[in-house]
């Protein structure tokens, strides 16, 4: 088994094309997309008018997570309501990753 990094991205359903093709571009080799609702920090969007919310995960190595986390701050963090995490995962397929 291998260490690799879990990344989740939480943002509005419009912005899921742009950040799929970014952290693609930033080494994602694939990524998992689901449609998820909540409430946070922000008010609840109560219809689906509002949009829908999209929960974004990929595999990554460590470079590619601090690439993917510096990249998100920079360019979404302080336009969108969005929130990102990382989480230590421990892989047996890791070759898929890499």
């Amino acid at each position: 088994m291998s260490p690799l990094k879990l990344v989740t991205i939480i943002a509005a359903d419009s912005l899921k094309n742009h950040i799929v093709k970014d952290i693609q571009s930033l080494g994602a080799k694939g990524y998992t997309v689901s449609y998820v609702e909540g409430k946070g920090e922000k008010e609840l969007r109560n219809s689906a008018w509002e949009g829908e919310n999209v929960k974004i995960e990929t595999i990554v190595s460590s470079e590619v997570c601090d690439k993917i986390m510096t990249y998100l701050q920079k360019n979404y963090f302080d336009k969108y309501a969005m929130i990102a995490f990382s989480t230590d995962v421990m892989v047996v397929r890791s070759t898929h990753f890499s």
